[in-house]
Parts: structure tokens; sequence; C-alpha cells
């Protein structure tokens, strides 16, 4: 079976441990393992006698509850089938601009999206030291600044266009696999000089309220912003597929008569409206994960060879000595536990895996699975992990 491209691949991961999926341990996919939610799963039960009707083409019950939640207008919003369906259409008009900016390393589905349309990509590195960043410290102009000043900028062979109103920015925020956050006040400039920036904050729910450093309060001020934003991550729904895009109603409207009707399904909406008007579960995760990935985050940096790098969001990166996928291939087969491999981070290759953020349980079992394999400890059935 082929090598998956992103996370949660259970069923390779089965296939390789020899084992059913539902023995594997997950790390791989950075989903809450607090979710999904009570209140989602009661209103999916509660819409099972509608899925003989067709949903709300225009999705109005569910942009209503977004837009209260954002204290938005409902033609603000726009739901779609994942996050991912909403990248592809911004992807169709990325490449009418001359050019896109990626600050890497990149979410994978960057290249795949902008790909389908041709567009042209242009790479900016970020630093990958592994330091603490924090709110606010890793600025995108402290890392770019020597590569990439704000226009005007010199074209040179390699990166031919200049960054200016015809030219776009693609970035996520927290930046997705490092977990870096940047702040507010490092895009703000990025909103003048390019015709279109669009910030993924599929994992910006994670941050607390008074830390988190989203930009949908700025769509009034910009009409060339867009904010992509996941529900399949904080609230633990991936199987659901539901995300939304935050942007100014002409360009929502343009992008709705690009796709195919009701891309969202009618238990996918019941449960998004049930799980952002959810209060109690946010609170649970916002007080959950901060100590949790904290206790995972100092337990990698006791074993050998591994040093994991500070996060904002709920995994965390970690640079090993050895073969990233040597050491997945023998966490399933000899611990059923699946990592992340970064191969489809160019600029991370074999040297680097990422992990979720799970249970305190869960993360002991990893911290002890590595530290088997990376010590070389000969395995035994008492150590329990077989």
């Amino acid at each position: 079976m082929r090598q998956p491209a992103h996370g949660g691949n259970l069923a390779w991961a089965a296939a390789l441990a020899g084992c059913p999926s539902d023995a594997i341990v997950d790390f791989s996919a950075s989903i809450s393992p607090l979710g999904p939610p009570k209140s989602a799963i009661a209103a999916i039960q509660s819409q099972m006698v509608n899925l003989r009707h067709y949903p709300d083409p225009n999705y109005s019950d569910l942009r209503l509850a977004l837009g209260n939640f954002h204290q938005l207008p409902p033609e603000w919003i726009l739901p779609g089938n994942g996050s991912a369906e909403l990248l592809t259409l911004a992807g169709r008009e990325l490449a009418e601009l001359a050019a896109t900016m990626l600050f890497t390393p990149a979410f994978g589905d960057y290249y795949r999206t902008l790909a389908a349309y041709h567009a042209k990509v242009l790479e900016f590195p970020l630093s990958l030291e592994t330091r603490d960043w924090g709110l606010g410290t890793g600025t995108l102009k402290e890392t770019t600044e020597s590569i990439f000043p704000l226009c005007p900028y010199t074209p040179t062979p390699l990166h031919p266009y200049t960054p200016t109103k015809d030219c776009a920015l693609l970035l996520n925020n927290p930046h997705n696999p490092t977990g870096k956050i940047f702040s507010r006040q490092d895009i703000l400039p990025y909103l003048e000089e390019f015709a279109l920036v669009v910030v993924d904050e599929a994992f910006m729910d994670f941050v607390p309220p008074d830390e988190e450093q989203s930009l949908i309060s700025l769509v009034w001020e910009y009409a060339n912003l867009v904010v992509l934003r996941s529900l399949t991550k904080f609230y633990s729904l991936p199987g659901l597929r539901l995300g939304y895009a935050i942007a100014h109603p002409d360009r929502l409207r343009k992008w709705q008569s690009w796709r195919d009707p009701w891309p969202v399904n009618t238990l996918a909406a019941a449960a998004a409206v049930a799980a952002i008007q959810d209060q109690e579960f946010q609170f649970q995760t916002w007080q959950w994960l901060p100590p949790t990935r904290q206790q995972l985050f100092q337990g990698l940096t006791t074993l050998p060879g591994l040093k994991p790098q500070s996060s904002a969001a709920n995994f965390l990166l970690v640079e090993t000595q050895q073969s990233s996928v040597q050491l997945q291939q023998q966490l399933l087969q000899h611990h059923q536990i699946l990592i992340r491999d970064c191969l489809s981070f160019k600029e991370l290759g074999d040297r680097f895996f990422r992990v979720a953020v799970r249970s305190e349980a869960d993360n002991q079992r990893l911290l002890a699975a590595l530290d088997v394999e990376s010590r070389g400890v000969e395995r035994s059935p008492s150590r329990g992990f077989l």
C-alpha cells in the first residue's frame, strides 16, 4: 500500500502493523482527543429523520450560527466540505495572479491546489531553529526580512515577480508543521502589499481567546483578505468534513458559483451549529491543551536524539537523529502507534516527525515506546506496548 501523504491513514498503518485499524493509536492526525462534543453527537442524531431531504442550499442556519460566533453577518461566511474544498476554490483565484508566495515548509495541500490551476509558486523558508517562539515573538518579518523585504522587491531569475498588487500570499497561522504562531501585527503589512492574502487558521481554535491572533476581525477593512477555518480538528469531526471561509460577500458569491450544490451534508451542518455553541467543550479544550502539550514536550526533550519544537497548536514537530520513516515503522510494528512522517514537507525530509497531543495516557505510551526505540532497549511483553 502506498505511503500516505497525509496523517490519519489508519488503513495503511494497520496493514503495516498487521493489526485492526481500531488498534492503532493515531498520533499522525492532529485531532483533539476530547471530542466529538456530546452536543454535536446529539445534533446528528436529531437530524437522522431529515436525511430524506436535501440540505438547505444556502445553509442559512449554519451561516447564522457561525456569524453569531464570529460577530459577522452570515453573507460573510461560506461553509464548505472541509477547509480543503475551500482551499481548492482559493487556489483557482490565486492562479489568476502572477504568483503566490508560500512560507516553507508548507502544508502539502497548498501545492496540490496551486498545481491544479497551474499557479506560479514562490517559496521563502521560515527558520526551523528549535527555540521558543511564543506568541508574537516568531515574526514573519524577523525570519524573512533578509530574503523577502516588503515592496519594493528586486526580481531574480528564481523569483522574477515583484510582490505588489499582482501577487498573492498563502500562509497558515498557527503554522503547520512547526506549530509557530505569528502575531496579527506581523501579518498586517502583507495585507497592504498583496492582491490577495489567504490565511489558513485551521488550528487557531486551539489558541485561547486571550492569546489568539486571528485576522477574522480585519475582513471588514481588507477586501483582499480570506480566512479559512476548520471545524474538524478542534471538535474531533474529521469524518464529517466541515470548514468555512470568511471573506467579502462578493468573493464568496463568486466561489459559490464555481462549486457543486449541497457541499455540506445535513448531519455535518447540524453538528457544526451545536459544536460552536458548546462553550463548555471549548473551555475544557483550552484548559486541557497547554499543560498536556507541555508535559509531552518535556517528555520528548528527555529522550536521546529527539529535539521537539515548542508549539501553539495541538501538535509538536520533532527533529530526530534517526530516520523518521524507520522510526514510524518500528512504532507501528512494535507498539501499534502511528506518528506523522514529514516526507511531504521537502524541507524537512526524513529527519523530522510530527505528533498530535493526545490524552495523558496515550502520550505516556508514546514516550515509553520512543524510549524503547531510541535506546534500542530489548522489548518484552511485560512492557505492555506490543
